[in-house]
């Protein structure tokens, strides 16, 4: 008789609980989230804005310390023209006018071997201004393969161009070529980068 089958018995169990599963998980997924407060709101920019961004003032200070290890993510045409001194060039564009954002593999690889070679080293990445979003992409790629860089508060055309619109030491004889290299190779910081203001430390140092 069909009520002694086995078979039937089961299928009628397993479907059982997939209905209830399934209710449960519509249940669950249909509750609407909490509103976030402004002050929950504030506190969570806060908290992202400190943990991604790093103040190009504080980076120049301990540019030698080798505290960071900064990736310029220009094409390699633009990297040896000049780059930030000490920087690694990992490009995210094939030339100046074409991006290279489909090269996964190569990008996420390189950002492997940085941190294989440098384990424990902050990674803080750089692109063409303040608002490109060439370090917002690549992070997000990099962050999809678990590896998690900062970003540099202000992108080359700023670094090169702009440097005393950022930087508090510009009225006490700072060189900035002293921070720009040029050529195939990251170059090596040989200024006096010890002047100057903000001398505070930790985390609300420059």
């Amino acid at each position: 008789m069909t009520k002694n089958n086995p078979n039937v018995l089961l299928v009628t169990i397993l479907v059982a609980v997939i209905s209830s599963a399934a209710t449960a998980y519509f249940v669950v997924n249909s509750i609407p989230e909490k509103e976030k407060t402004q002050e929950e709101l504030i506190q969570e920019f806060y908290d992202v804005e400190t943990a991604v961004h790093v103040s190009p003032h504080g980076l120049r200070k301990h540019i030698d310390e080798g505290q960071y290890i900064i990736v310029d993510l220009r094409s390699q045409e633009e990297y040896e023209t000049a780059h930030v001194v000490g920087a690694l060039s990992v490009p995210a564009y094939a030339t100046p006018d074409k991006s290279d954002y489909g090269a996964v593999d190569r990008i996420v690889g390189s950002f492997k071997e940085i941190q294989a070679e440098n384990p424990g080293t902050p990674i803080v990445v750089y692109c063409y201004s303040g608002p490109c979003m060439t370090g917002r992409k690549i992070g997000k790629m990099l962050a999809d393969h678990e590896i998690y860089v900062e970003h540099l508060g202000i992108g080359w055309s700023e670094w090169r161009y702009y440097w005393n619109m950022w930087n508090h030491d510009g009225e006490t004889g700072v060189n900035p070529e002293d921070y720009i290299a040029s050529g195939p190779e990251p170059g090596v910081f040989e200024g006096d980068y010890t002047g100057g203001a903000c001398p505070i430390e930790g985390d609300f140092g420059c």
